[in-house]
């Protein structure tokens, strides 16, 4: 496959384009920053310099990609209007650029706004804001929402459902679901949350 990463920089972004790579796939990651491009190059990775928040039209950051990956996210620094624009937007603008494959890393509790919080609420709303646009968008859609995210090794081994109780998931892990997704058609149409868990990642992905 052909596939496009948005947020090639971020911790998830990176991992997953090791795996497209290493993997045989052609793994392209969007960076802002053309000053990342090394890290990419040197796991095998293409980098495409392209700001999504600056951009109208993304379409030429992912000509003939068969598929595309939403990783990218203002970070937990970043305030209400950043959200709007990285982790709402960007994600509407991807979904404009004509690729028929869409994976996007949500979040988990997305899809239950009672369990919000009122500091992280914006964050919330941009992520499902997202999550319904990318539903209403006709394209082969797969929603993936980790839960807290750890840089612990990861273990291949994990916990995926549709009302999980909230846990921690290492970004190893998420990314290797990511590219499981990818490589399952049978994950197209699908929404589910992910945490640490016993089942391994291959197998839990096809049960889906």
């Amino acid at each position: 496959m052909d596939v496009v990463v948005a947020g090639g920089h971020g911790k998830i972004g990176l991992r997953l384009l090791r795996l497209l790579a290493d993997g045989g796939h052609r793994a392209r990651g969007l960076i802002r920053n053309p000053d990342h491009a090394g890290e990419l190059s040197a796991i095998g990775a293409e980098p495409v310099v392209c700001d999504m928040e600056q951009l109208g039209d993304l379409s030429e950051c992912c000509a003939g990609a068969d598929a595309v990956v939403f990783a990218a996210g203002a970070g937990p620094g970043s305030g209400p209007e950043r959200k709007q624009t990285v982790d709402y937007g960007a994600a509407v603008k991807l979904m404009e650029a004509g690729v028929p494959r869409y994976v996007i890393v949500s979040a988990i509790s997305a899809g239950r706004p009672e369990e919000w919080s009122d500091a992280m609420r914006p964050y919330y709303e941009a992520k499902a804001g997202a999550d319904e646009r990318l539903m209403a968008s006709g394209l082969d859609y797969t929603i993936v929402r980790p839960g807290g995210l750890t840089d612990d090794p990861g273990t291949g081994r994990v916990r995926l459902g549709t009302d999980l109780q909230r846990g921690e998931i290492p970004r190893d892990d998420v990314a290797a679901v990511l590219l499981a997704v990818l490589e399952t058609p049978g994950t197209v149409g699908k929404t589910f949350e992910l945490v640490a868990g016993d089942t391994p990642v291959d197998e839990a992905v096809r049960s889906l």
